[in-house]
């Protein structure tokens, strides 16, 4: 069952040039579950980093293959049917960092 903090590779993302592209569950649990809800708010994962706050630096200890950037200001829907390539989780640690990353990018502090 899919939950908050889990990463999953998409097969052509929409309106996305890469191929494949990494994305983090970031709704809440509740909503993920659901079964009336199709799609998931999701962030995209780069591998540029600009260093600000709204950003989550991961890497091989999330399952990835380099070092990267979970980038909360390009929150996207991702149907739920496209998040079947589970990479990996975020640690209780790197999930604290991805609340207060999306504090920023939401402008909620």
């Amino acid at each position: 069952m899919m939950k908050r903090g889990e990463l999953y590779r998409v097969r052509s993302p929409h309106r996305d040039p890469k191929a494949s592209r990494v994305f983090v569950v970031v709704g809440r649990d509740a909503a993920i579950q659901a079964k009336t809800i199709q799609d998931v708010i999701c962030a995209p994962v780069h591998s540029q980093r600009r260093g600000i706050a709204s950003e989550v630096h991961v890497g091989p200890r999330e399952g990835l293959k380099h070092d990267s950037t979970i980038l909360c200001d390009a929150l996207r829907l991702v149907p739920k049917g496209q998040l079947t390539d589970f990479v990996g989780e975020l640690s209780p640690m790197k999930t604290a960092e991805l609340d207060q990353a999306l504090r920023v990018a939401l402008a909620l502090d």
